[in-house]
């Protein structure tokens, strides 16, 4: 929302607020919080931060759980001090026409058919903010920008996907360096959340089969701007007292409890939109977990309206999109034959197939009777319309399923893709708003998926765009400074600690971020291969360079946690203490700091395991530059202008050459590339061959990597011809 926007037109009547109740006030403001479009909307969350800075920041930025902490009588008087009056109504104003306006988006005219039978869109974690903790990373972020950009194009779709009460889990580094984590219980009652109905007005509670009884799982509801979500949650009367724990964990547990996760969202989910009333014209499964969703919706296409399973499937099949996000063999769920006869027995006698026909929809070979059910196998299998997620991960994708379609050719095989995209809204910094509100013209982010609307960056003041840039990167050292000066004062370290936390990091110096999952494979030390170059790098007087890291690793994966071990410890070698340091807790607010303030972005995946990435998208809108090894998303959007690349996009056969020959290449960049090119600086400071590249970054990738262009991508290449909403002609070209 522009300055213009907040300012009412002239011929609306204008409220005397002095005469406004507090309850009214409250209420309003109730309203807002209760709709996470706030969240995207800085000067609207903005209204909430300004009642109570402090707690604002000790709540994780939760405006349902500050609310809660204060009277309306409070609220008013807070809101008479500050003058806020007209803005909180303004701002729930601008809500009530953003959802009740849905004739002008871009969905009313390009995706009318989905109208009365929107998209079902399943997934089993959704990032939308760090107050609603129901996502562990990328995954789970993609998902929420996909729905909040479906919002904002007014494309008809609901969300499925659980409610976790613990969430992923908190992150600590003990005394060692090592990662510890905590399971804190969600207040629901501090959430956006409440009961879905059914059109009776009555709350759901769904029931999936298995042959040890009946799963229970509530459905609660979460207005995402236009978008509803629903989440199932297991902890209710009825489950035994490890079922309710069911949901309690995201990604925990062993494969028992994955599977059954998985039954509750995929069959509970389909499940509970039917007692919602809603009757879907497409069905996203996104990844796997959401895999046995088809399978309900076979067995009530042959309930309802009496067709034969191979004609249910045919039909099911045209109407299900699938989306693969991992090279990874580890990333794809699999499940014993007996684990699927326990749990999926009652739906496949309902569905009339035998336990080889069900456990040949999840395998590759279907008489192999070694071969273990994969979720993976059973969503590009029950679906017509799938999908990698950047160029490079679906000739990855093709050559890694082609076994399914042995009568097919490699290039032939049915996956195509769609590269990921960022929710701009959500990740582009207010500062950076502001300045492109300025050049780009007040009505630029209506359009942000237009690349024409992004070349009038070029015309942006230099000086200006570095000023905002070097602003924006002193609020993240701060916020990083904070943030280790407290992870000392936990651990109980003396006082100098404490101040040697609060001195780290130069504003001046190159600062180089990494953050995301801490998984081997993304090599999160390969900085580290040539560590006494590096160390002299680090410390040159006249050009400084300095790393922050963040990053959490699964709790069982140990590797991972030994990577974290490394990187954090380095604050105890005197070559690197303050230049080297590690953000803890890892989530959606440390990577808003992170990627709204750095200079450079690293990635560093062994190629080709990034499937695609989208943290070095986030840095782009913000003017950060991305160094990456061309793999993901990088890949197709590196010019050779508009950012840094590691390598030239080969990798050895041998992967301990790849990890070596890509540490020098890493080192190379950086000493040859990155760091001159930062410091070159005229008689005024400004990095001119620096910010022409932040410049071509923003003008050539923006448009192309936001989510709005993503969510465009499918309503066109799936949404639409698995609704039966393509004509031959359409579908021809």
């Amino acid at each position: 929302m522009s300055q213009a926007e907040l300012t009412p037109p002239a011929n609306v009547e204008r409220q005397n607020w002095t005469e406004i109740t507090p309850e009214a006030l409250y209420n309003k403001l109730q309203t807002i919080a209760g709709n996470l479009w706030w969240c995207w909307r800085p000067e609207v969350g903005n209204l909430f931060r300004e009642l109570d800075p402090v707690r604002w920041r000790q709540l994780d930025h939760n405006p349902k759980a500050l609310l809660a902490e204060m009277t309306p009588q409070q609220v008013a008087e807070r809101a008479n001090e500050l003058a806020m009056y007209t803005r909180i109504n303004q701002a729930h104003r601008r809500l009530t026409e953003y959802l009740t306006d849905t004739r002008h988006t871009w969905g009313a005219r390009e995706a009318g058919v989905l109208g009365s039978k929107p998209v079902a869109y399943f997934s089993a974690e959704f990032g939308m903010h760090e107050s609603v903790p129901i996502y562990s990373g990328g995954l789970g972020v993609l998902s929420g920008d996909h729905i909040k950009s479906a919002s904002g194009l007014g494309v008809p779709l609901v969300a499925i996907g659980l409610f976790y009460d613990q969430g992923y889990f908190k992150q600590h580094l003990d005394g060692e360096g090592y990662q510890q984590e905590d399971y804190i219980d969600t207040n629901v009652a501090t959430l956006p959340i409440k009961p879905a109905l059914d059109p009776q007005g009555k709350s759901i509670t769904v029931s999936v089969e298995t042959r040890g009884g009946s799963l229970l799982a509530k459905v609660w509801l979460v207005n995402v701007g236009r978008v509803k979500l629903y989440l199932l949650d297991c902890d209710v009367d009825g489950n035994s007292p490890q079922d309710r724990e069911l949901t309690s964990r995201l990604y925990g547990g062993d494969t028992r409890t994955r599977i059954r996760q998985e039954m509750v969202l995929g069959i509970g989910g389909v499940k509970a939109l039917r007692a919602l009333g809603i009757t879907p014209g497409v069905y996203h499964l996104n990844e796997g977990h959401s895999g046995f969703a088809p399978l309900e919706v076979i067995r009530l296409r042959m309930q309802d309206d009496g067709l034969s399973f191979e004609d249910a499937l045919r039909e099911v099949a045209q109407h299900t999109c699938f989306t693969t996000h991992t090279p990874v063999p580890a990333g794809h769920d699999r499940f014993s034959a007996d684990l699927i006869e326990e749990h999926l027995g009652p739906t496949r006698e309902k569905i009339g197939i035998s336990h080889d026909q069900l456990m040949g929809l999840g395998r590759v070979e279907p008489q192999n009777h070694e071969e273990t059910f994969c979720m993976t196998v059973i969503g590009l299998k029950l679906s017509r319309h799938a999908n990698a997620v950047s160029s490079l991960h679906g000739h990855i994708s093709r050559r890694m399923w082609a076994n399914l379609w042995p009568w097919r050719v490699e290039e032939e095989v049915p996956i195509g893709h769609i590269t990921n995209g960022v929710h701009v809204p959500t990740w582009l910094a207010l500062p950076m708003r502001q300045l492109y509100d300025r050049y780009l013209g007040v009505n630029w982010a209506r359009k942000m998926y237009d690349p024409d609307q992004w070349q009038k960056v070029y015309d942006v003041d230099k000086g200006e765009l570095w000023e905002t840039h070097h602003a924006l990167k002193s609020r993240c050292l701060d916020f990083v400074r904070r943030r280790l000066s407290r992870q000392c004062r936990r651990r109980s370290e003396d006082e100098s600690a404490v101040d040697a936390a609060r001195m780290s990091l130069d504003p001046g110096a190159l600062t180089i971020g990494f953050a995301r999952r801490f998984a081997t494979y993304k090599r999160a030390d390969l900085f580290l291969s040539r560590i006494d170059e590096l160390a002299e790098l680090i410390n040159k007087s006249d050009r400084p360079v300095q790393f922050v890291f963040a990053g959490k690793a699964h709790p069982a994966d140990m590797p991972g946690k030994k990577l974290i071990q490394r990187i954090a410890n380095l604050r105890n070698d005197p070559r690197f203490a303050g230049r080297v340091v590690f953000v803890e807790d890892y989530d959606m607010n440390v990577t808003r700091h992170m990627i709204q303030g750095v200079d450079v972005w690293l990635n560093n995946p062994r190629r080709p395991l990034e499937a695609s990435g989208t943290s070095g998208m986030k840095v782009v809108l913000n003017g950060g530059l991305n160094c990456s090894i061309l793999d993901g998303w990088w890949g197709e959007a590196y010019n050779g202008k508009n950012g840094f690349a590691i390598g030239n996009g080969t990798q050895h056969v041998d992967s301990k050459i790849t990890d070596e020959r890509d540490g020098d290449l890493l080192f190379e960049v950086l000493r040859d590339e990155v760091v001159p090119c930062f410091y070159d600086r005229d008689a005024d400071g400004l990095p001119h061959r620096w910010i022409d590249m932040m410049v071509d970054s923003i003008a050539t990738l923006a448009a192309r990597f936001s989510a709005h262009r993503m969510v465009q991508d499918y309503v066109k290449m799936c949404y639409l011809p698995a609704a039966g909403g393509l004509s031959a002609e359409m579908k021809k070209g």
